[in-house]
């Protein structure tokens, strides 16, 4: 069983193909993207070289899915980070981004600890469970429902990941409670 606490070696072969070293198998860049979905680290080296190749590859992961329209990263947020590299910024970018991912995923973390083990005045409202459900289903698919983001909620039913259309209809039946909620 492989050690999921160390990263997952990647070599990379001198014909650019990236090979898994638990499984003893070829991947690709969206298998490296599941890898890391699923909550696990990863490091890619250059088999001949020794280098570290991981942020190189993981920004071309980020590229491809900007690429195919799942913005993640606004334009203002990307002129900045371009903005970064000309300037003083370049010395505490890197410092900032860490801490504000820090912050996000303790948020998130509070937020559905919040929602799910925490006596609410609200709880006897009519339709307040099916609400604060369809708020962590919300969150969950805000986050991409990662173990990495340190969810301390409860994990999906199935491994399956929710399409479009299931965020659409989570949202519209959120958009419902809270119209609802108003009302009262």
């Amino acid at each position: 069983m492989a050690d999921t606490d160390k990263p997952l070696l990647i070599k990379r072969y001198a014909s650019r193909r990236l090979y898994n070293t638990e499984t003893s198998d070829y991947v690709t860049l969206e298998d490296i993207a599941g890898f890391i979905h699923a909550g696990r680290e990863v490091q890619i080296v250059d088999l001949k070289s020794g280098d570290d190749l991981t942020r190189q590859y993981l920004l071309q992961i980020v590229a491809e899915h900007e690429s195919k329209g799942e913005n993640v990263l606004p334009v203002n947020v990307l002129t900045d980070l371009v903005r970064s590299y000309a300037t003083n910024m370049q010395a505490v970018m890197p410092q900032f981004l860490a801490a504000s991912f820090d912050m996000l995923r303790e948020s998130q973390a509070k937020m559905v600890e919040n929602l799910t083990h925490f006596p609410n005045p609200l709880a006897a409202m009519p339709g307040f469970e099916a609400m604060r459900k369809q708020q962590e289903l919300f969150l969950k698919s805000m986050m991409g429902g990662l173990p990495a983001w340190g969810s301390s909620g409860p994990a999906r039913d199935d491994d399956t990941p929710e399409k479009p259309d299931d965020i659409a209809e989570i949202k519209k039946q959120l958009a419902d409670l809270q119209a609802k909620l108003a009302k009262l």
